[in-house]
């Protein structure tokens, strides 16, 4: 986040009395342009269905489903308002303005430091429930939950206005025709910045699950030997290193996609490159990924999905069905 820029060039003219001409792109242009459009609305669309699955069914109000459905939540405005802001931009050929530039920028770094946390808590989730199988009902409640996916939002918007607040003001449009889109981070808060929304939480995360790694696999060697009837009482269940093993993808995939997009800090470059911009999409595109990810490894998203489709979940009780079953 030390400096980033959102630009199109090439597809307008300049400015003539403040106004800009539109320009035909080329085939290339054309195809990346619709496949970006068509990722924005899969991802509204997928983190939807994750939404409304969530919340509809009883039987998936879990502490952990309660995460997944923050992730999903923040997955869904990325599509909604970050996604659309560049591409819609140069479409329509209208120029950035200050406002919907500083906005641009203060929903993106919202929605990624919510993203980090909700990682962070879905790798915390993991670390009792396979690391403290016996005590996890008891530390990891609903109400619990919810408290801490709410600091978790708070904090983020508190976060990123106090490290963007003196930064907004530097926005550069001199080019305007060309949707460049330019904010200006300072060293201190793009160092303090890399530290708590990139190394910190991705320290955490790798930690736990390297911990999560290595009793799973003692507990699978405990299981196979079958010691004793006391010690199979407290190995752990198979359905909680499943969902270990699916939010772990979840993790790795993440942290795959959040790396790009600090690269250019980490070696001390300005994000300024062509490549800059697929790196920041692909970022984005993790919002796409997670509901995917759902799809392939949770056989009660697809159940969920399936009665959203077919308007079932319109029928009175639907909300008490179980979900869960195969």
């Amino acid at each position: 986040m030390v400096l980033e820029k959102r630009e199109a060039a090439d597809h307008c003219i300049p400015p003539l009395n403040n106004t800009c001409s539109s320009k035909s792109g080329t085939p290339t242009v054309i195809l990346i342009k619709t496949l970006l459009y068509c990722i924005t609305v899969l991802t509204v669309m997928l983190n939807l269905l994750v939404i409304i699955s969530i919340s509809h069914f009883r039987k998936l109000h879990t502490p952990t489903n309660l995460i997944l459905l923050s992730l999903a939540v923040s997955d869904l405005l990325v599509g909604l308002t970050v996604m659309p802001f560049p591409g819609f931009a140069v479409y329509f050929c209208r120029p950035w303005s200050k406002i919907t530039c500083a906005l641009s920028y203060l929903l993106s770094f919202i929605l990624t430091s919510a993203s980090v946390g909700n990682m962070v808590l879905i790798s915390v989730d993991r670390y009792v429930a396979i690391c403290y199988p016996l005590h996890y009902s008891t530390m990891i409640t609903p109400n619990r939950v919810n408290v801490c996916v709410s600091l978790c939002w708070f904090c983020s918007v508190v976060y990123n206005f106090i490290i963007l607040k003196n930064n907004l003001s530097n926005i550069d449009l001199s080019n305007s025709c060309h949707q460049d889109c330019t904010v200006i981070i300072n060293y201190i808060s793009g160092a303090v910045d890399l530290v708590l929304t990139f190394f910190g939480p991705v320290t955490v995360i790798i930690l736990m699950y390297m911990r999560v790694f290595v009793v799973a696999v003692s507990q699978a060697r405990v299981t196979r030997s079958q010691i004793s009837a006391v010690e199979s009482n407290i190995t752990v269940k198979k359905s909680e290193l499943r969902a270990a093993r699916t939010l772990g993808i979840i993790l790795f995939v993440f942290i795959l996609c959040l790396c790009p997009y600090y690269s250019f800090s980490l070696v001390g470059q300005d994000n300024l490159s062509e490549s800059s911009s697929a790196q920041i999409w692909l970022f984005y595109c993790n919002s796409s990924f997670n509901p995917l990810i759902y799809a392939f490894f949770y056989p009660w998203f697809r159940k969920a999905v399936k009665l959203i489709v077919t308007l079932q979940i319109l029928q009175p009780g639907s909300h008490v069905a179980n979900i869960m079953s195969r």
